[in-house]
């Protein structure tokens, strides 16, 4: 039992008695499981893209979720639309820079969300933040293919560089702020047989960045109940069908005696 394990229990609680709303702009191929994946923490989904309204949408919004997964330059511009109205009024802004490195347009618009705007997590996998970082990730289509050879001096470095924290995901999770860093070994390989895990893990950490201020903290707490909430699913699942089903009632049903007895988060 540790203290991290509490506080990760703790924030799920607040979740699930604050509800934050969470506002996505995000891709047309894991929309559906991504509002879903909201649902089951006990936050509430919107989806809104439109330029003409993510200014006021983002206004009653607890965090906003960027994924540009499935980009054109027309949703980017509603993402510095919607991210300028949410640094103007501190709702943080969670970025998942979906297939950053595949093509220069994923690149160049993943890096100018980053200059433009002051992110408050960046979550992705080894071969994006690499991209990002200048280190040439390699990144076929959206997956990675090559890990990093230090990713905690990766993750510190690029959370020092744009003043944020960076979470970088795999079979272990590595979270830094710059100063502070969080290693979770909470997961599961069946995440790698459906689809959209990596962006389903970005929202489950929006909902923990919308009730914690310590981003670090919250960032580790949410990729610790996702990991866990696989983990508790594979043991139910005979296939990927029956896997995704079971993540979704696994993270509905987490538990603070769950947490506590399967949490594996410690800081570095």
């Amino acid at each position: 039992m540790s203290e991290l394990s509490e506080t990760v229990a703790k924030l799920l609680e607040k979740i699930r008695q604050q509800k934050p709303l969470l506002h996505h702009i995000t891709n047309f191929v894991v929309m559906n499981d991504t509002a879903n994946v909201t649902l089951a923490l006990g936050a509430l989904p919107v989806m809104a893209h439109a330029k003409e309204e993510v200014a006021e949408m983002v206004g009653i919004a607890g965090a906003l979720v960027l994924n540009p997964g499935t980009l054109t330059p027309e949703w980017v511009n509603s993402m510095i639309v919607a991210g300028k109205r949410a640094n103007e009024i501190g709702i943080p802004i969670i970025l998942d820079p979906v297939g950053a490195g595949a093509t220069r347009l994923r690149t160049e618009s993943n890096l100018r969300l980053l200059s433009e705007l002051r992110i408050a997590v960046l979550r992705g996998n080894p071969g994006e933040v690499g991209t990002l970082a200048g280190l040439g990730g390699k990144v076929k289509g959206v997956e990675s293919v090559e890990e990093l050879r230090d990713p905690l001096q990766v993750a510190c470095g690029l959370a020092s560089k744009f003043k944020t924290t960076v979470a970088i995901t795999g079979k272990r999770d590595i979270i830094s702020d710059g100063k502070r860093a969080i290693a979770v070994d909470n997961g599961h390989i069946m995440l790698k047989t459906i689809t959209g895990t990596g962006c389903m893990a970005t929202t489950v950490i929006a909902a923990f960045v919308a009730v914690e201020n310590d981003h670090l903290i919250a960032t580790a707490a949410g990729l610790a109940c996702f990991g866990l909430a696989a983990e508790l699913a594979a043991a139910e699942a005979k296939g990927p069908g029956s896997f995704k089903t079971a993540l979704f009632d696994s993270l509905y049903n987490l538990s603070t005696e769950q947490i506590m007895a399967g949490a594996r988060v410690q800081f570095l």
